[in-house]
């Protein structure tokens, strides 16, 4: 608990989407860190799911919610009464966007209106977080990374809608939560991308490392569609620590300084192909091939990069796990998977938590607790 200070401790705190592969993680650790969840999601779009496996449902405060229903999610805000939201709800995956446009729209964006309605709506100080994707950029295949004040854009729907999501959360920032007037209203709103985030526990679709980790366990070739693409890879537990830090911000006085965009991307040495990452997780499987697959007529971007100077310069974050260590501790999650459950697994999560706050506290990270380095860990212990 010391790893924040203590101060998530005893906080109401919604999380939107926990029973996908990001909420999931951050539900937990949030509980581990003694927040009061509530956690609104349908229910777990994949099987396996890290949020059955965890029992989460027991854990923390679940209800079946979804965020296109602006009444429910209404009700869901005024019932829970949080002192911070973390909204993660999403349609995720850009290849569904092609077959569900529509629904991703309604999802992303619509869903997004309808969370942050409901906190004007429930008329009380709250610090909300809106998780949208590296992918709201205008991508014009820079070789360098792009920052918060780029344009909002995307060649497909799923990158548009992220757009727009970002779109809505700056309107409602400033139409009806500006920063100079927090003192009347109390709400300060930010918006947070990530990058390429990957570790154990990630089941969805068309997704390089759960089609890798399927593969392997198989024992069969991993189909690789893009393997040129260039992505900013990072561990889970990267962006959800920028979360948490900034979520931590926008609860204290330094709040009307922190409701802005902010980019939580890895050092430029993880951003890699998709060839470089297949084969690190092979390796560190121990066994396995892949092979190239026609990737079809859909667009996808070729290079996406993402730069992090301004939450290392302002907000003391910077990313703790190299791209060699992220790729290690996602295949060894993997391999591992089926023998994991119940107390076991749980126990992993805690160790990876505990392990990354260390690592985060060795690069220098300023927790904000106002240290550097302690013996403090992520854990409730």
């Amino acid at each position: 608990m010391t790893a924040f200070g203590g101060r998530w401790a005893g906080r109401r705190v919604l999380v939107t989407g926990a029973t996908g592969f990001k909420g999931a993680w951050l539900s937990w650790w949030l509980s581990r860190l003694g927040a009061r969840v509530t956690a609104i999601a349908l229910p777990p779009p994949t099987t396996p799911s890290l949020f059955e496996k965890l029992g989460l449902a027991s854990a923390v405060e679940y209800r079946e919610v979804d965020v296109c229903r602006a009444p429910a999610v209404a009700e869901s805000v005024a019932r829970a009464q949080p002192d911070a939201i973390f909204h993660l709800a999403a349609q995720s995956l850009v290849r569904t966007s092609y077959d569900d446009p529509l629904g991703t729209l309604a999802t992303n964006v619509l869903g997004t209106a309808h969370v942050l309605d409901a906190v004007r709506a429930a008329r009380r100080p709250c610090a909300v977080v809106i998780v949208t994707s590296d992918k709201c950029y205008e991508n014009h295949e820079w070789d360098w990374g792009y920052r918060e004040n780029d344009p909002m854009g995307g060649h497909d729907v799923y990158s548009a809608s992220k757009g727009c999501a970002e779109l809505v959360t700056a309107s409602y920032r400033r139409a009806f939560f500006p920063a100079e007037k927090r003192a009347e209203h109390g709400v300060a709103i930010a918006s947070a991308r990530a990058g390429n985030v990957i570790g154990f526990g990630d089941w969805a679709r068309d997704r390089i490392v759960p089609d890798c980790a399927a593969a392997l366990a198989a024992g069969r070739p991993i189909d690789v569609r893009n393997p040129s693409s260039v992505r900013p890879w990072q561990h889970v537990l990267e962006p959800l620590s920028g979360y948490l830090w900034l979520g931590d911000r926008l609860l204290s006085a330094e709040a009307a300084t922190a409701g802005e965009a902010w980019n939580f991307g890895p050092h430029p040495e993880s951003e890699r192909t998709v060839e470089s990452l297949v084969n690190a997780l092979i390796a560190a499987w121990g066994a396995g091939s892949w092979q190239r697959l026609d990737g079809g007529a859909r667009h996808e971007a070729r290079t996406l990069r993402l730069a992090i100077d301004k939450a290392v310069a302002r907000l003391g974050w910077t990313p703790a796990w190299s791209f060699a260590e992220t790729a290690h501790r996602t295949a060894i999650g993997y391999r591992d998977w089926t023998r994991l459950e119940g107390a076991e697994l749980r126990a992993r999560l805690d160790g990876e938590i505990d392990d990354y706050v260390r690592a985060a506290r060795d690069a220098g990270a300023r927790w904000p607790d106002g240290r550097a380095d302690g013996d403090g860990d992520g854990s409730g212990a």
